[in-house]
């Protein structure tokens, strides 16, 4: 598998003329090797050369990994004194026989640490964005890439289900997202969640990416949870909202409005089909609703081993959707003041349509 996904890239790389993809410690790395390296003050970089054997240059305490590196690499290890980094990395792009003149790197992932490391290490090179060469690859699941994202969803949506019979009025926002972070674990979460549950309440939950506060629920709130799981370094990523109690009328008719443009963002999408399409389907039911403004964001966003990765569902997205494409979709209303709603499923493009990972009801639920 992983060598497979290696010499995919290596044939990208000759199209686009790049010698080599230098990647830091982060999911890509992981992607074509299975190693997981966090990143710390000893830098790890995987040089991947369009003509030559993996190279990676680690920190002597990490050799031990190495020993479940699937494919095939020459290593450059350093010991515990800085002063010889360098030298150690001149010497692994010296190992490249002079394919090193077009570095490609992922400017989100790559830190001036590493960055210097290289640059020192081979001073003529020219550095590029790869990200866009990486997305290509990573974009497209397979099986059982699309397999763990399925049990990524099924653990989040088993662990809020745990979650909600401990919420009721009175119970603080922060107390609700302490319960889910132990439910997510109990239910197989790894550790390292995507991000820490959001949990909103009343006008808190008008701020897209509030943070547990110690405010009670209270009746007549609207309560957003968004919140997900990893399994085998792949992510889920959902967002529901609940009743507190008896909600007024117009409070149920946005909440109506974002579910109905939850499904109209689900059915837009389909193979050929433009991100800019889909967000455009989630949109104008908001819109038509009147509430165009108080949708503040983009529609989703591709997810697999990073929560927020491409594709991008926003207005302005020509990218086509392919088969193995996964996203969210997630439409919300924001009325500051007063309370927000979201709804958001995770979903894959398949040869005819979209299926939705995540089936948790989206009817609304009051607790």
């Amino acid at each position: 598998m992983f060598g497979a996904r290696i010499e995919n890239l290596k044939r990208n790389m000759v199209k686009q003329e790049v010698d080599v993809l230098a990647l830091n410690g982060g999911p890509t790395l992981s992607y074509f090797t299975g190693l997981h390296f966090h990143l710390m003050e000893r830098p790890v970089v995987l040089l991947l050369p369009v003509d030559n054997d993996p190279v990676i240059i680690l920190p002597e305490l990490e050799l031990a990994k190495l020993e479940d590196l699937p494919v095939f690499a020459d290593v450059f290890s350093y010991g515990e004194n800085p002063d010889t980094w360098y030298g150690v990395a001149a010497d692994a792009m010296t190992s490249l026989a002079g394919k090193k003149k077009k570095i490609a790197v992922e400017p989100v992932w790559l830190r001036f640490l590493e960055y210097e490391l290289l640059r020192r290490g081979c001073p003529e090179a020219e550095f590029i964005d790869g990200s866009g060469l990486v997305a290509r690859l990573r974009s497209i699941k397979d099986g059982g890439e699309l397999a763990h994202m399925r049990k990524a969803v099924r653990i989040a949506e088993d662990a809020l289900e745990a979650t909600l019979g401990s919420v009721r009025e009175g119970v603080k926002e922060e107390e609700v997202a302490s319960e889910l972070f132990l439910q997510l674990l109990r239910h197989g979460s790894e550790p390292d969640l995507p991000f820490s549950p959001i949990v909103s309440s009343g006008p808190n939950g008008a701020n897209p990416h509030a943070r547990p506060s110690e405010r009670k629920l209270c009746r007549g709130d609207l309560l957003v949870i968004d919140w997900g799981a990893r399994y085998n370094g792949y992510v889920s990523d959902l967002t529901r909202t609940f009743g507190i109690g008896e909600l007024d009328s117009e409070t149920e008719q946005v909440y109506q409005l974002v579910k109905s443009a939850n499904e109209a963002g689900r059915n837009a999408g389909g193979p050929g089909v433009a991100c800019s399409a889909v967000d455009r389907g989630a949109r104008n039911v908001i819109e038509t609703g009147g509430y165009g403004r108080f949708f503040s964001h983009r529609t989703g966003h591709g997810l697999g081993l990073e929560c927020h990765e491409p594709p991008f569902i926003r207005g302005d997205n020509m990218e086509v959707l392919r088969p193995g494409m996964t996203y969210t979709v997630e439409p919300g209303i924001y009325l500051a003041g007063r309370n927000g709603v979201r709804i958001e499923d995770d979903v894959v493009v398949t040869q005819s349509g979209v299926e939705s990972l995540s089936t948790m009801s989206r009817e609304l639920r009051y607790l």
